[in-house]
């Protein structure tokens, strides 16, 4: 079975939601899956929310004088342009992932496109380069991550030239249809195969982890609570078993 075809539910991504995105690299470690979290990637409204769903990838390359339209003529933006064509096909619930190619000079894209996306109920929007008018876009309640604000127009150092291949994306590889989650501290890539279990086991870290944080806040060692020997996990037990009857 190809990662394509393997089906993502709702609930799968609302665990992934409720999820930090420490818990989620911790439990994508134990994956042997070392580094998937997009290092200097920020989001310009922490307060957005949180965010989980699939990929939909767009490549940049550096502009050329040559190849591109008259970079002075702002009217034919429209024209030959698949940043444009990826925000029109982007779809509801998924996450639009740029490789900027860690490159701040210019924008990646901007307020209009933002909200146009935000609009259409795309996740969220991520790239490793520059947004800008970020002052609006961090007024938004739309997640958008990026490493830096500029003012310059994507096409001074831009072209868009590929979407829905696999990218790279702040050093971590993306592949269309991966499984993205991002909060207020930043973007990890979850590949599809296993964003379900990874989702459940995240899920029950995210519950045990809030009882040993009790202990641990109350003064107990870190020797035997984190992590837990088999007493700390019999009275977690009973902890949760108490809270779910009382639920």
């Amino acid at each position: 079975m190809s990662d394509e075809t393997i089906s993502i539910s709702a609930e799968t991504l609302e665990k992934l939601k409720a999820c930090s995105t420490a818990t989620l690299t911790t439990q994508l470690f134990k994956r042997n899956y070392r580094q998937q979290f997009l290092v200097g990637v920020r989001p310009l409204n922490p307060d957005a929310g949180p965010f989980a769903g699939e990929a939909f990838t767009l490549r940049f390359i550096p502009s050329r004088e040559d190849k591109d339209w008259d970079l002075g003529d702002l009217r034919k933006r429209g024209e030959d342009n698949m940043q444009w064509e990826a925000v029109e096909a982007i779809e509801a619930g998924q996450v639009l992932m740029i490789d900027s190619r860690s490159d701040p000079r210019a924008a990646s894209a901007g307020n209009m496109l933002m909200t146009r996306m935000m609009r259409k109920g795309v996740a969220a929007a991520v790239t490793d380069g520059a947004f800008r008018d970020g002052t609006e876009i961090s007024k938004m309640a739309f997640p958008a991550y990026c490493t830096a604000n500029t003012a310059s127009t994507r096409p001074a150092y831009h072209r868009a030239v590929d979407m829905q291949r696999p990218i790279g994306c702040a050093g971590v590889a993306v592949y269309p249809g991966d499984i993205v989650a991002g909060d207020s501290d930043g973007v990890v890539v979850i590949p599809r195969s296993v964003a379900e279990e990874l989702a459940n086991d995240s899920y029950e870290q995210e519950l045990r982890e809030k009882f040993l944080f009790t202990k641990i806040d109350a003064g107990a060692p870190l020797w035997g609570t984190y992590p837990p020997n088999e007493e700390t996990l019999k009275e977690y037990a009973e902890w949760r078993a108490r809270n779910q009857a009382a639920e």
